[in-house]
């Protein structure tokens, strides 16, 4: 009985491709970042600094799924310092954005 209740609540499979394609709008949606694309890098700018880049790999996951490697930097600058992150879950997604949209309002609010 206990079996059928584990997988009566799993979680959905997480979609690397399709939720790239929902950040990469989400992102656009925060109205101060512009992105640039170069094949299959996304590229996202603040005031013509770049502030985010980011690409589905396949097999980055912990369970060898496709996952998106975003790299972000610490503050806007001409020589950015770069934080890399591994999303291979919908909560890491949904985390990661919250933080940058913190980020982005914290680096307005700076100028």
């Amino acid at each position: 009985m206990a079996d059928d209740l584990s997988d009566f609540f799993a979680l959905p499979p997480f979609k690397a491709d399709e939720a790239l394609v929902t950040l990469r709008r989400n992102v656009r949606d925060i109205k101060l970042l512009t992105e640039k694309v170069n094949g299959p890098v996304a590229t996202f700018h603040l005031r013509q600094l770049p502030v985010v880049e980011m690409i589905l790999t396949p097999g980055m996951s912990a369970s060898g799924q496709p996952a998106i490697v975003l790299k972000q930097t610490k503050r806007p600058s001409q020589r950015p310092e770069w934080q890399t992150h591994t999303l291979a879950s919908s909560a890491e997604v949904r985390k990661w954005l919250d933080q940058l949209k913190l980020s982005v309002k914290r680096w307005e609010d700076e100028d």
